[in-house]
């Protein structure tokens, strides 16, 4: 019997071992998991706290800080963005609203025709928000002359009148850097060649202010171009897209270089291709006024940070 009893404690002694150690490892367990949480909860920064401000610029020690920065920012350029912003989208939910479609297509033919007649036209913007603002401009276009008739013969004679204004010639997108001298340009070009970039450089060491405010932008240049030195006209002819020339000497003493960033290639549009196109324009002739899309705000409750 003592046997027996001795074996049967033996036999019994490790199981109870194993109830009492399950918990403690549950416990364990769930130590762990909080402490993984807290970490990763610990990495992750609080959005719901101000980001702290901080130094982007100094003068003599005083500091300017990021927000001062962008509140200046904000009252040089915040209400023209945010007004484009807004016409682009009340334009867009106007199209849906009419069902009306701008295709590619007619985007370009938009830009040839406008840059053929003024090179400063949409100067300063890149080659998408010149679109984004030619599509705006055609959807409300459209959405003026929807319901307007005008006569085919009307349109006809029209086009046989100008037909001058549908062979556009080939231009180029040029920006240019111009310095007093020889030398400079030399260096200019050099910083282009490692790296720099052409319009942070233009704004920076360009003498020519009308360009250098727009990033060296002179819009769409060929020898036809007025108040554009030839020797410009001449150089950007021979450059291909995103090329930038060699140093050009001006008539006025001063050094060039340039970039042309896109090449609009010449030709002629038919009648068909324009029709759509005239027949807008003599529409929005009978129209009494002119229109924005500002007009289209109170259709669309369109509302922003400037309030009225």
């Amino acid at each position: 019997m003592k046997y027996g009893r001795s074996r049967n404690t033996h036999e019994n002694t490790p199981r109870k071992r194993r109830l009492k150690t399950k918990p403690l490892l549950v416990l364990i367990g769930i130590l762990f998991v909080c402490n993984l949480l807290w970490f990763i909860a610990w990495l992750i920064p609080d959005k719901s706290k101000p980001v702290k401000d901080e130094e982007v610029a100094s003068v003599d020690g005083e500091p300017i800080m990021r927000e001062e920065w962008m509140t200046a920012m904000e009252k040089a350029v915040g209400r023209e963005t945010l007004l484009r912003l807004v016409n682009e989208k009340v334009m867009e939910t106007a199209a849906k609203k009419h069902d009306i479609d701008v295709s590619d297509k007619e985007i370009d033919l938009e830009l040839a025709l406008i840059h053929s007649v003024d090179n400063q036209s949409y100067v300063g913007l890149d080659a998408e928000n010149e679109r984004q603002k030619i599509r705006s401009m055609l959807i409300l276009e459209k959405v003026l002359t929807k319901d307007v008739v005008v006569d085919d013969q009307a349109i006809q004679k029209n086009y046989d009148q100008n037909a001058s204004l549908y062979n556009i010639a080939t231009a180029y997108r040029t920006a240019m850097i111009v310095v007093s001298s020889k030398e400079e340009a030399e260096q200019a070009l050099l910083e282009l060649k490692e790296g720099s970039n052409f319009n942070v450089l233009a704004k920076e060491r360009s003498i020519d202010p009308a360009s250098a405010n727009l990033d060296g932008d002179l819009g769409y240049i060929n020898d036809k171009t007025e108040n554009i030195d030839k020797s410009i006209a001449q150089a950007a002819s021979k450059l291909k897209e995103e090329e930038t020339s060699d140093v050009i000497a001006l008539d006025d003493g001063t050094f060039a270089v340039i970039r042309v960033s896109h090449i609009m290639k010449g030709r002629s549009f038919t009648f068909a291709e324009v029709k759509d196109h005239i027949r807008r324009e003599l529409a929005l002739e009978q129209l009494p006024e002119s229109i924005t899309p500002e007009a289209f705000w109170k259709e669309f409750d369109a509302q922003w940070f400037y309030g009225d």
